[in-house]
């Protein structure tokens, strides 16, 4: 049945791609009514030759085309015909050759064959398009569990699927979409798959006496539903078959923790939501094993998705989201909003009409999704609308986009509108620096070397003069030869006013040449690919670019796009400290908020700041009519206030610049003259009566002419910018204001991947317009989600009005998040835009010079890439040159063996743990912490979840509410970590059996990658050693000894240098438990100096009462069988539970101290941290889940 039920799916694929809308000799897309076209043709040339030729199809001769061109029809004419007339037929149709020639040597001729070859040739094509709008974008069960439609995650790699592939080259751009298309959607299903197994079996439900309904347990994810109705069904539209609106209300009952009830009080409009329906057989205690299969042990029937309006408030209003704070709700029933999907809404009143059940009736769950996982549905909705319009890609860009063509064609060299002479603004340092940055170019300056001060503006020779500079000479461009060389120019950048704040920001980095090269790249017209390994300063050669375009084309818009919304607001940090306005700054979604800064950069927090700018700058204009001494209300609004500098403020000036001329010619070059001058008859003295005095100095007149202009720009300024804001005055509304802010106002306007997916639709009928796109993070976004942000616009007079789209990423690290095996790499879909554009040999600026971490540390990792050096300041800088305290060397391979026989643990499926290595990193950091590092300095890395988990419950019952030693900067996954550093990072492998995804280079040089001063790596050495895809790095860690070796007696920070030999100081770690022994005892010393600033009763001496030992297996047998039984009954009911060590910690608290002593004498028994894939976490990083598939194929 599965075969049969593949071979199908395998023949519609053939079927449609046999048939696809393209033309077959020139390439060329061809639209819906073009495809109409030629079936019209194909019928009525089969209509001719049956008039013609064959009297008894004469009927259908004569027939208009909608009436025979359906399979029915056609077979119907077609019936009667026996295989010399079919073979007549299509003979007359050149699709079977008149006789048997080479290399037609055989050929069917049966009329079974002939007939179907007739029929399938003429029948009526359906409309992908049509279908595709007619699709329901929620995923039911029919799909969810169909394993020929969503593939298992225990796909081995063999074989072939019935699935799209996004390969290096795509026919059209309607192919390129509609492959994204489905493949996302089969990805989201195979999470909500996930997500649905996961919160209706911890609910448990079970079948109850009466036949009903009834749950044992709870999830944090999902309610059981008390109400659902249906209450609207809107009219369809015209045309369509489907309601235009189907809007429903369920109710619920938050009897859950306040912060759980607070999650489910704050959905916002649009979030979705699942109904589901079970109709459990599973008697009251029946247990949940997730090793058997989900659907027959919860009784699950009917899963249905829908879209959140809003909450419903006392009156049966819905609660708009807005500034003003929501309602407060008395009782714990909510009820809510939904709007239901229409295409499946009618699909199922169809079936109900037909016998089918009503589905409606029936739903007893409503499920919610975590909101970073939860855009499927925007997405999905974007692409099909994509496919409805006319996509209007850049023409530069096209080809390259499908795969086609010369892959360097985007590239700015190769662009007809190369600009000849750039603008780097403060990029240089000096103009040494511009030297060093071209090596391969000769430089020409005529203005003295003193002279020689940045900015600098640069005229390349080899570049072509554009055609609006020669119009005088039509054969200029003939006769051009290029010329490697670079005329040097600089400038003096114009004083703003007399005031301190208004000297300009200024960059401070001195850029490598091949940071340059991306820099000059980048302010080019066309495409820039920047690959950047890690630590060569990726963040700063983007700002660089956009600081620099801001400058040098302060008329255009760039946008600025990013994986995460971390990575997103590094960035904006660092453009708000470069010379940009701040006015024209606009940060969009929700991640705004995690932004360092008081400064609120989103729509309406710029909204805030343009009316607050506003006031203040009438202030001025109201000081400066005081100051000249104009009556009236010339400060009322930006309207008056443009009259006043234009009857006022521009006559005193224009007055003032011709005695200044006149004074120029008669005075004598004499400062004291000009200066008296400048301060009695300068109009605005009085003004700037706060700037630093005196006001006018200098030796020449020209010194004092240019104070007083740089007064005027101050004062320009001030109406420039209420003039902008005028709008401001005429918009009443926060929203009206918010969106003439986002279309005209903002020139650098920032956003993730997700929200420009999610927000497209709006954008565009907002009529949003930009020039410039950036990519940061470029190698993460998945193919579509990269390709989205180019389409936020609509076209112009039929052209795309992009000019530069600069991506900034590394292949090299991990790529987009794929949960699914069987799309991650049989159908190619973690394969980035990003890596796509670098395999079709696109060129490349690969930068070369890392400035993050020791060499040693860097050698780890630099294999990987073509060229990567350290920095100067790597070698020069004395924190580099420095060892780390108690630490003999900088990075070091530990290995660890298994504790009491114990290796790895796997309480879950995937959920692998290691409590030796995780109780060894612990004691590391607390042994860091005793000598004096920093916590902000220190992460814990490791790269599983189920690890992460129990180092958090070792730290929280060992230490973490010590204030000696406390809890460090970070416990994450190597994978939530990319894009990230510290100082010092400790990782755990966690695996003894088998490598596990860390087999993955691309999560290898991540891993590596993210220490600048310190990396200790905790692990099994004889596993990964052996692994012939880690050698390179392995090798080098396993140069140096595999016990961890500490620097006795040395606090931090130290003054010894790593060259420095040491002796008897040296003490190597033989095992976990002589290391945490050796941790106990330094505490123990360290309370002992610090007990007259201490409580004398502290009972924090028993962190390490009970020291790990290999002996304290003895009397331990019964315990640990009756622990796992109680872990095993906790894990099948899928309550909330306390972690057994948090509860051993509190009890001991309460113990008298004879008993305390006591138990001091006590064996030792490892402390039993059991898998929690808890919901009370604050997020659950959904990047590990993707590991899962990497763990079935590696093993």
């Amino acid at each position: 049945m599965f075969l049969k039920v593949f071979l199908f799916l395998l023949l519609d694929m053939l079927k449609f791609y046999s048939r696809f809308e393209i033309n077959d000799v020139t390439g060329d897309s061809l639209t819906d009514h073009d495809m109409t076209q030629i079936h019209y043709k194909k019928i009525t040339s089969l209509q001719r030759a049956a008039f013609a030729k064959f009297p008894d199809l004469k009927l259908f001769a004569l027939s208009n085309v909608a009436n025979v061109d359906s399979r029915d029809s056609l077979e119907r004419h077609f019936g009667s015909l026996d295989a010399k007339a079919l073979k007549q037929i299509a003979s007359f149709l050149n699709l079977v050759p008149d006789a048997l020639e080479s290399p037609f040597e055989w050929h069917r001729l049966d009329e079974e064959f002939l007939k179907e070859l007739l029929i399938t040739r003429h029948e009526r094509r359906c409309s992908q398009l049509d279908a595709l709008n007619e699709m329901p974008l929620y995923p039911t069960e029919d799909i969810i569990w169909d394993e020929n439609v969503v593939p298992t995650e225990y796909y081995s790699g063999d074989g072939c699927l019935a699935l799209p592939k996004l390969n290096l080259q795509f026919l059209t751009l309607h192919d390129y979409l509609l492959r994204n298309f489905n493949l996302f959607r089969l990805e989201s299903t195979y999470e909500i798959r996930q997500d649905i197994e996961d919160a209706v079996s911890r609910m448990l439900p079970w079948q109850s006496e009466d036949g009903g309904v009834v749950f044992g347990g709870w999830a944090r994810m999902a309610l059981p539903i008390a109400s659902f109705a249906v209450v609207e069904v809107a009219k369809p539209h015209i045309g369509e078959k489907k309601p235009s609106r189907v809007r429903a209300d369920i109710s619920v009952t938050l009897s859950v923790r306040k912060e759980i009830k607070e999650e489910w009080e704050n959905l916002r409009k649009h979030d979705v939501c699942f109904l589901i329906t079970v109709k459990p057989t599973s008697a009251y205690g029946t247990k949940y094993n997730p090793r058997e299969p989900f659907i027959p042990q919860v009784g699950l029937v009917y899963v249905r998705g829908c879209e959140v309006e809003g909450m419903l408030d006392a009156n049966g209003r819905v609660i708009e989201d807005g500034p003003d704070p929501r309602p407060q709700l008395p009782g714990e029933n909510r009820t809510y909003r939904v709007w239901l999907d229409c295409n499946q809404y009618r699909l199922d009143m169809d079936s109900l009409q037909d016998g089918g059940d009503d589905v409606y009736e029936s739903f007893n769950i409503l499920m919610r999704r975590k909101p970073k996982e939860n855009n499927f549905k925007a997405v999905l909705e974007t692409i099909r609308h994509l496919m409805n319009t006319e996509c209007v890609v850049p023409t530069w860009l096209h080809d390259i986009l499908l795969g086609y063509g010369d892959p360097s064609a985007a590239h700015y060299s190769k662009m007809p509108n190369q600009e000849r002479s750039l603008d780097f603004n403060d990029t240089f340092l000096s103009y040494d620096h511009v030297v060093n940055s071209f090596p391969h170019y000769e430089l020409k300056c005529d203005i003295p070397e003193d002279k020689r001060l940045p900015p600098f503006r640069l005229v390349f020779e080899d570049v072509p003069p554009s055609k609006e500079a020669n119009n005088a000479e039509e054969d200029d461009e003939e006769m051009f030869e290029p010329v490697k060389c670079i005329r040097v120019q600089t400038y003096k950048i114009q004083n703003r006013g007399p005031y301190l704040e208004n000297k300009p920001k200024q960059n401070s980095i001195r850029f490598t040449p091949t940071q340059i090269e991306a820099i000059r790249a980048g302010m080019q017209p066309g495409l820039t690919v920047v690959v950047g390994p890690p630590g060569t300063g990726k963040t700063d050669v983007a700002v660089q670019i956009i600081s620099n375009i801001y400058h040098n084309h302060p008329n255009q818009r760039t946008l600025i796009v990013t994986h995460s919304n971390q990575a997103l607001n590094q960035l904006f940090e660092k453009i708000m400290a470069l010379d940009i306005d701040e006015r024209h700054l606009l940060r969009l979604g929700h991640g705004e908020e995690a932004l360092e800064t008081e400064k609120d950069f989103s729509r309406y927090g710029r909204v805030n700041y343009v009316l607050a700018k506003r006031l203040d700058l009438l202030n001025q204009v109201q000081q400066l009519q005081e100051s000249l001494g104009v009556t009236g209300d010339n400060a009322y609004t930006c309207e008056t206030s443009g009259y006043f500098y234009l009857y006022n403020v521009m006559a005193r000036w224009e007055k003032f610049q011709g005695e200044a001329l006149n004074v120029s010619k008669t005075l004598a070059d004499s400062p004291q003259a000009y200066r008296k001058f400048f301060e009695d008859k300068f109009p605005f003295n009085k003004f700037f009566a706060d700037a630093p005095q005196p006001l006018f100095k200098g030796e020449t007149f020209d010194d004092y002419m240019d104070i007083a202009k740089s007064c005027f720009r101050y004062i320009s300024h001030i109406f420039t910018e209420l003039e902008e804001f005028r709008a401001f005055e005429l918009l009443r509304t926060g929203l009206d204001r918010s969106k003439y802010l986002l279309v005209k106002e903002a020139k650098i306007i920032a956003m993730t991947c997700t929200h420009a997916a999610l927000k497209r639709k709006e954008l565009v009928n907002l009529g949003f317009r930009y020039d410039n796109v950036l990519m940061e993070e470029a190698a993460q976004i998945l193919e579509i989600e990269t390709f989205i942000p180019l389409l936020l616009q609509n076209p112009m007079d039929g052209f795309n009005r992009l000019k530069r789209w600069i991506m900034i990423g590394d292949h090299h690290q991990l790529p987009p998040v794929i949960k699914n095996m069987a799309f991650q790499k049989y159908s190619n879909m973690e394969q980035s835009l990003f890596t796509r554009l670098v395999r079709l040999g696109v060129p490349t600026v690969d930068l070369d010079g890392q400035g993050r971490a020791r060499s040693d540390i860097s050698a780890l990792y630099k294999w990987r890439y073509k060229k990567l050096d350290d920095l100067s300041h790597i070698v020069e800088n004395e924190e580099y040159q420095k060892s780390n305290a108690g630490f003999l060397h900088d990075y070091q391979l530990v290995n660890v063996e298994d504790f009491n026989g114990v290796g790895e643990s796997e309480p879950n499926p995937y959920f692998y743990q290691n409590l030796a290595e995780a109780e060894y990193i612990v004691a590391v950091y607390m042994y860091m912490r005793l000598i004096g590092y920093p916590s902000e300095k220190i992460s814990i890395l490791t790269t599983y979840n189920g690890q992460k988990h129990l180092i958090r419950d070792v730290i929280n019952v060992r230490c973490g509410n010590n204030p000696l030693i406390g809890w460090p900067h970070k416990i994450t996954t190597v994978d939530k970590y990319q894009g990230q550093q510290n100082d010092y990072i400790l990782i755990s492998l966690v695996r003894t059996r088998a490598v596990g995804h860390i087999r993955d280079v691309r999560r290898l040089v991540v891993a590596m990658s993210r220490a600048r001063l310190g990396l200790y790596i905790f692990g099994r050495v004889g596993l990964f050693k052996n692994c012939l895809e880690l050698q390179q790095t392995f090798k080098l860690l396993t140069r140096r000894p595999q016990k961890l070796q500490l620097v006795e007696n040395e606090s931090y920070p130290t003054s010894r240098k790593e060259s420095n030999a040491l002796g008897e100081n040296i003490k190597t770690m033989e095992n976990m438990t002589q290391m945490a022994q050796y941790v106990y005892e330094m505490y123990v010393k360290k309370l002992e100096t610090l007990k007259d600033q201490l409580p004398k009763e502290s009972a924090d001496i028993e962190m390490y009462a009970n020291i790990p030992t290999e002996a304290d297996a003895i009397n331990e047998d019964k315990q640990q069988d009756q622990e796992e039984e109680e872990e095993e009954n906790e894990m099948a009911s899928m309550e909330v539970y306390e972690p057994p060590a948090k509860k051993s910690a509190k009890e001991t608290a309460n113990k008298d101290k004879n008993k305390q002593e006591a138990a001091a004498a006590k064996a030792f028994k490892p402390t039993p941290i059991v898998n929690e894939i808890d919901v009370d976490e604050e997020e659950e990083e959904h990047a590990q889940d993707s590991q899962t598939n990497d763990e079935i194929n590696n093993e």
